[in-house]
Order: structure tokens, then sequence, then C-alpha cells
């Protein structure tokens, strides 16, 4: 009998029997997650096209990046329960459509309200199809050994995709902005083929009912918390419309902790948080995508406004980092997470990307690559694979698999949130910092050198306090982790020992 037809008739599901098909599936998951890690940074790019062909103002380009990140943000934790009630296949197929018809919506947009709302869409359908797609690898994978290749493939999927967005981005730019957004219709149509897959469709669970209240407190408090430190970012801290709804967001959060205590079932149940594993797998993904989404930021800065590089060869000269951060992040997975556990991945990338980070402050107006910047990326790049080697595989390890949507989420909406923070307040940093400099430096009105100086200055006092929030997340995350490998999943196949494998068969 056939490994599907022996799947088939132990009334499992194929790609959870060892079905050779489940690569594809895993193929499928990568691509889309590729997708959605894409978009932000080829859109990045794009965006100085786009305001030239359609004529909006600097004030609106922002608009541009936050009417994507508001719903996205939001929306994540709902979704990924939703995935969890009616299906994660179901959810992915419909996040993976949508994003692509709201990619070509966009691309084709004659005015700023029609690029903005087709970006919010975006962000919508982003927020269903990412812990969808994270989901339906963890219940696919159960085999320890596949588990470990799958998520190292998707890890370094996670950890290059900005990297490898900078870089496609400046190429399709160069073609026309549109194209950013088109790029996205080849992505999902590679991956709508996973249609005719044996994807792990989970049954609807008896009796299961959306909290309702938790949704609209959770998503009212993270749109207020990510409005919130994206208005501060572009506008000030002092202005009401940017502490009111962080005040707004931190109310609205806490209400919904309290609630997820007393609600009968529960949007995102204290369990899955609460333990130590998953909860420090969430604080390391918020603290990297707080550091690293500056990181990213400020580098393209650099590379383009004062090395005068061109979008393209910018994008390429974060090649090395890409690469070593994929070919890591495998490294972790496959050979070193069943051995020593997450524990000391954590505390060992948190630890060499603040290395990196901090051998960035020796930057200057003008240094050279290969000797400025080429060896902390490559440092830099061995810190991310082995944080997300580890941080997505420890996010949804020993959750039950109703719950598998909703661990996938909160390990999305710690980036999302982090990147948030951190961007608003390493932007904050960085204005200061400059400001700072030509006060006590410029004589008058600063000359082109002194501004250059100056705003190297703020570079590198940003990627000083990168480094210290990787350090301080490697002593708390560390400290939260426990040592050991993980536990295995629970109905997970267990491999014989000789002595027993040779005496079952006599």
């Amino acid at each position: 009998m056939s490994t599907r037809s022996a799947a088939a008739a132990a009334g499992q599901d194929p790609a959870e029997a060892g079905d050779p098909r489940r690569w594809l599936i895993l193929a499928v998951i990568c691509v889309a997650q590729l997708m959605v890690v894409l978009d932000v940074s080829v859109m990045n790019l794009a965006l100085p096209s786009a305001q030239e062909d359609l004529g909006f103002t600097m004030a609106d380009r922002q608009w541009v990046v936050t009417a994507y990140a508001l719903p996205f943000g939001s929306l994540l934790l709902f979704c990924g329960r939703l995935a969890d009630m009616i299906g994660r296949k179901e959810t992915f197929l419909i996040g993976l459509t949508g994003f692509a018809v709201a990619s070509a919506v966009g691309g084709a947009a004659v005015n700023f309200t029609m690029l903005v709302t087709a970006r919010a869409c975006q962000g919508a359908f982003g927020a269903l199809l990412a812990p969808a797609a994270l989901a339906l690898l963890t219940t696919t994978f159960t085999d320890p050994k596949d588990r470990g290749k799958a998520f190292g493939a998707f890890g370094g999927v996670a950890a290059s995709g900005a990297g490898l967005g900078l870089v496609l981005g400046g190429a399709l730019t160069s073609l026309s902005w549109r194209w950013c957004l088109y790029v996205n219709l080849l992505f999902a149509g590679i991956a709508l083929l996973g249609a005719a897959l044996p994807m792990a469709k989970k049954p609807r669970t008896p009796g299961a009912r959306l909290d309702v209240p938790g949704v609209l407190l959770v998503s009212g408090g993270m749109f207020c918390t990510v409005y919130g430190f994206s208005n501060a970012a572009s506008h000030s801290w002092g202005t009401p419309s940017s502490y009111g709804f962080l005040i707004a967001g931190a109310a609205l959060l806490c209400v919904f902790v309290g609630w997820q205590s007393r609600a009968a079932q529960p949007l995102l149940p204290l369990r899955v948080v609460l333990d130590r594993n998953r909860g420090a797998a969430y604080l390391t993904m918020l603290l990297i995508g707080a550091a690293m989404f500056g990181l990213f930021l400020f580098l393209v800065y650099y590379l383009q406004n004062t090395l005068e590089y061109s979008a393209i060869v910018s994008g390429v000269c974060l090649l090395p980092m890409v690469v070593v951060s994929g070919v890591m992040t495998n490294v972790g997975n496959i050979v070193l997470m069943p051995r020593f556990g997450p524990k000391p991945l954590v505390i060992a990338g948190l630890l060499l990307n603040a290395a990196g980070t901090a051998w960035l402050t020796r930057i200057g107006v003008d240094s050279s690559y290969a000797t400025a910047l080429l060896g902390p990326l490559l440092i830099d790049g061995v810190g991310m694979g082995l944080i997300f080697a580890s941080a997505f595989r420890t996010g949804t390890s020993g959750v039950a698999p109703q719950d598998a949507g909703i661990a996938s989420a909160s390990v999305n909406t710690g980036q999302q949130l982090g990147g948030a923070i951190g961007t608003a307040l390493l932007n904050t940093i960085a204005a200061s910092a400059t400001t700072s400099y030509l006060d006590s430096h410029a004589q008058g009105r600063p000359t082109a050198s002194e501004f250059g100086l100056a705003t190297v200055h703020g570079y590198t006092t940003v990627f000083w306090w990168c480094a210290g929030i990787l350090v301080a997340g490697a002593v708390v995350c560390g400290a939260l982790l426990r040592r050991g490998p993980l536990p295995p999943l629970e109905g997970a196949p267990v491999k014989e020992a000789p002595q027993q494998a040779e005496t079952t068969r006599a």
C-alpha cells in the first residue's frame, strides 16, 4: 500500500504521514512568506518614484507605509485565531489571493487614495496569510528531523527576506515603481499551486466560539499602539495624536490581558504566552524587530545618502548578510537546536548582533565598504540566523493543535510591534543626535561637510542604542529560556533504539 493510501486508511492527513509532497507544501509556504517579508523593503525603495509619479506630499508618503502596518499589526492575533477556527489552509489561500489582488490594485493606482487603500488591504490580507503559513508549517511537520529542516528553510526566508527585498526593489524600481507591487502576482501565482496539495486541514472544533470582546480589545490596542509610534516617528512625541494613542493602546491591552484570564474561550489563552520558552521567543522577536528594523533603515540611509550608492548597489552590499543568515538559520535548526535547544542560540545570536552593530559605529563619511561594513554585516548575519533558527520554532513549540494559529500570530506580532516601536524610537534618537552635533560643532549655517558628519553621528548613535537593546535582550531572554532541547512533540514519531528495534522484529 502506498504512503498516501496507508495514511488515508489510517485516517491521517497525508502531509503528517511522511508524504513526499510535504516538501512541496514547504516550498509554497516559503514563497508566500517571502512575498510578505519582501513587500515592506521593496516598497520603501519604490516610494520616491511613486511620490513623483502620483504627486503626493512628504507627509502623505509616510501613510503608504503606515497604511500597511496598521491593519497588519492590529489584526494578527484575530487572524491567527481565525486560522485555528475555520482552517489554516482556507485562511492561507484567502490571505494569499487577497494579498495578490490588493497588490495588483496598488500597482495600477492612479492617485494617492487608491495606493493607500490598496496598501491597507495588503496589510489586512497579510495578517491572514502570515500566521496561517507558520501554523501550516507547525502542523505539517511533526517528525523532529523533518521539522528542523522545514523551520530552517522558513527561518532562512524570514531572516534574509528584508535584504533580498532591497536587491529586488532596487532592480524593479529602475523599471517602474509599479513593478514593486506587480511582482507579488508572480509569488502568489506560484504559491496558489498549493491549493491542490494535501496541506494539514484541521477539522473545525465543535462548539468553538470567537472571543469578540477579546478581538475588539486587542485589535484596538494594537491599532492605537502602532499608530501612536508611527505618528511619533513622522511628527512629534509631544502631540496629542501620539501620546494619546499610546496611552489608549496600553490601557486597551491591559484590559485585554485581564479579560483573557476570565474569558470562557479566550482569543489568546494565557497558557500560550506564559510558558517560559514561548514567552522568551516572543520577546526575542520583539527586540530583534526593534533593533534590526532600525539597523536596516539607517544602513540604507548611510549607503545611499552618505556613500551615494544606487538603490540596487545598496541592496547588493547587504547580500553577504543575507546569505550568511540563511545558511546559519538552517545550521541552527538542523544541527544546533536538536542538540542544545534555543537558550544558547538566542543568547549567542543577540550578542553577535550587538557586537556587529557596535562595530558599525566606526563608520565615517568616506568609509569603504570592505573595511567598515563587510565584517559587521557578516557577524550580524550569523546572529540573525541563530535567532530566527530558534525563535520561530520555540514560539510554536508545545502548543495544542487548536492553538497553533494563535501561537504563530504571537511570533509575528512580536516582530511587527518591535519594528513599529524601534523605527519610531530610533528615528527620534537619530534626529536628536544630529541636531545636538550641529549645535555644538557648526558655526552658523552648517556646511555640507558638517551636515554629513552630523548625519553619520546620528547613525552611529542609533547603532549604539541598537547594540544596547540587543545586549539587554540577551540577558533577559537568556534568563527566561530553559536549558536543553525543546521537548518532543506530542504524537511525533520516535526513533527506536537499535536493541529495541531488533527485539521488536524478533
